[in-house]
């Protein structure tokens, strides 16, 4: 496979969010020396990312008993103020390199066509970016990533739906309460 962007191995990585809650642009972005590479993602895709890299942690961890423990991150990882997505993420893959024991994540571009229906990812078509990364840089990104996603809205205690600044009207009540604000 050919990767447009190969950080092999990255200086830094991380998930994170720009905007107000609500409004916000999720990305995962990457930096090989001079190189830096973001791309953007949904808030759901950051979350589930952040657990399937906890989980395949969890599992290499017992997997592999002589493995030392990834190291909890000190401090957050570090953004970068410029922020040029290089394409909105339609597939994310995560793996496991036994050898080096390193952590890989590719990313594969949303792509349409001139008719506007979506390339198939596996298309070679499709540019793709790999990040690869210790087990440290994954958890450091993966904790980072889930307290990005919990900073948003929050939600209403009786439908689930996020609260925005202005309010947020309840359809449970049935139009025979006032609008939660928080």
């Amino acid at each position: 496979m050919q990767f447009k962007y190969d950080l092999n191995p990255v200086d830094s990585i991380v998930a994170d969010a720009i905007g107000e809650p609500g409004h916000r642009t999720f990305f995962l972005q990457g930096r090989r020396g001079r190189q830096l590479v973001s791309v953007t993602l949904e808030k759901q895709e950051v979350n589930n990312l952040a657990i399937s890299v906890l989980q395949l942690l969890a599992e290499l961890e017992e997997k592999y008993p002589d493995l030392a423990p990834a190291t909890r991150p000190g401090r957050a990882p570090q953004v970068e103020t410029s922020f040029e997505p290089a394409f909105r993420v339609a597939q994310l893959i995560i793996g496991y390199d036994e050898d080096e024991d390193m952590i890989w994540l590719i990313a594969k571009a949303l792509v349409t066509d001139a008719n506007g229906a979506i390339i198939d990812p596996e298309d070679e078509r499709v540019p793709a970016a790999r990040f690869v990364a210790t087990r440290s840089q994954m958890r450091a990104l993966s904790e980072y990533a889930l307290e990005v996603v919990a900073a948003g809205r929050p939600t209403c205690p009786l439908c689930g739906r996020p609260i925005d600044r202005h309010g947020h009207f309840c359809p449970r009540t049935d139009g025979h309460a006032m609008p939660i604000v928080f």
